[in-house]
């Protein structure tokens, strides 16, 4: 993951390599968390392999050939890279994170004799993603507000921003009256985004408790930079980016989701109870799919957990004779599973997220379709 701040370095250069001794599913995006393009063979430059010249709002100068070229609005923009692996084995995982460092970032100031590109593992660090619902997102988003350029669009905002003390130019100091409003708001908002999230959940297949939560004008908003005529769905966007933190352009394309909040019975899934879901055989993707569980309240990773998930390249994982793999989830492994179990948290309710890497048609026309999870133990 680059973070780039192209208001100091000017145009910046991401170099994605060749799809060959491996390939990269991902995607760039501007500081508003909206898709610029994706990269790898889903995207602009279908596994060939290219640079992408980022250049910030209101470039003007000569743009040089032979890049993709993404106009940003914002002068931050970041990118989302996985690297993907064969079986998961150690050599699988040395393979990819080989390939994966082929990627190169460097000012396009830097092009004609690039320097090195520096990859700091994050392995141990501590790294609170959730989103902050107190006066700590107001504090944020003025961050944000001092550093880029209004879009266009969103400069109905202004003075609404204005009159909590958040101006350009200006520094946020709220009162003690303000700050209460704010943060009573901040708390109203996550409920309110609670509803609209779980009113998106909408089943994929007839009478199943899978869904795509995304509202189909934030599909095609991601797509085209939220530009079709008389659309601009702000509520449903804020309800996204609520429980995720990045963005494709090409949905269905590199990648698919589905996500789950209740088991078959139609009851929420609970982090003390165990559950099962069996992945039927012959899953239609070219690389690998995976379940991962997530805390229903903050949508982040349940911390201190041994993993969070199991993919189809996880070590060890146990297929039955029909090619079905059978997935486990508790606070404990049932005898023998352990290889299959993705561990939960007594008194924390929990969702699941199905990714799906390069996803197939059987899973769009739905002659493929993923069962239901079972409740199999009690507390």
């Amino acid at each position: 993951m680059p973070f780039i701040n192209m208001k100091d370095v000017g145009p910046a250069v991401v170099e994605i390599p060749a799809a060959d001794e491996g390939q990269i599913t991902g995607t760039i995006t501007d500081a508003w968390q909206v898709a610029l393009e994706d990269v790898g063979p889903a995207g602009a430059d279908k596994g060939k392999g290219g640079r992408y010249l980022i250049l910030p709002p209101g470039y003007s100068k000569n743009v040089p050939e032979g890049y993709i070229v993404l106009r940003s609005p914002t002068n931050a923009v970041t990118g989302l890279f996985r690297s993907n692996i064969g079986r998961g084995s150690d050599a699988d995982i040395a393979k990819a994170v080989d390939y994966g460092k082929r990627i190169k970032l460097y000012p396009l100031s830097g092009a004609a004799s690039p320097p090195p590109t520096t990859f700091i593992d994050a392995l141990g660090v501590e790294y609170d993603s959730t989103i902050p619902y107190d006066i700590r997102f107001f504090e944020s988003l003025n961050r944000f507000v001092q550093m880029e350029p209004w879009l266009e669009r969103d400069k109905a905002m202004i003075d609404q921003l204005k009159s909590v003390g958040i101006e350009q130019g200006k520094p946020f100091n709220p009162n003690t009256k303000t700050r209460k409003v704010l943060e009573e708001a901040a708390i109203e908002a996550r409920s309110v985004l609670d509803l609209k999230y779980e009113a998106l959940f909408t089943p994929y297949y007839q009478g199943s408790q899978w869904a795509l939560p995304v509202a189909p004008a934030v599909v095609e908003g991601l797509a085209n930079s939220f530009t079709t005529p008389d659309v601009y769905p702000v509520d449903d966007r804020g309800t996204f980016f609520s429980f995720a933190f990045s963005s494709v352009k090409k949905l269905g394309s590199g990648q698919f989701y589905l996500v789950a909040l209740r088991d078959k019975a139609g009851q929420p899934l609970d982090g003390a109870d165990t559950y099962r879901l069996t992945v039927p055989a012959n899953a239609p993707v070219q690389l690998y799919w995976s379940a991962t569980v997530y805390d229903r309240i903050t949508h982040a990773l349940i911390r201190d957990q041994k993993w969070p998930s199991r993919a189809s390249t996880s070590p060890g994982l146990q297929t039955n004779a029909d090619g079905s793999v059978d997935l486990f989830f508790g606070p404990k492994p049932p005898a023998g599973k352990e290889s299959n179990w993705v561990p939960t948290q007594s008194g924390r309710g929990w969702e699941i997220m199905l990714r799906f890497y390069g996803p197939e048609k059987p899973l769009f026309d739905k002659t493929w379709r993923v069962p239901e999870i079972e409740k199999v133990g009690l507390r």
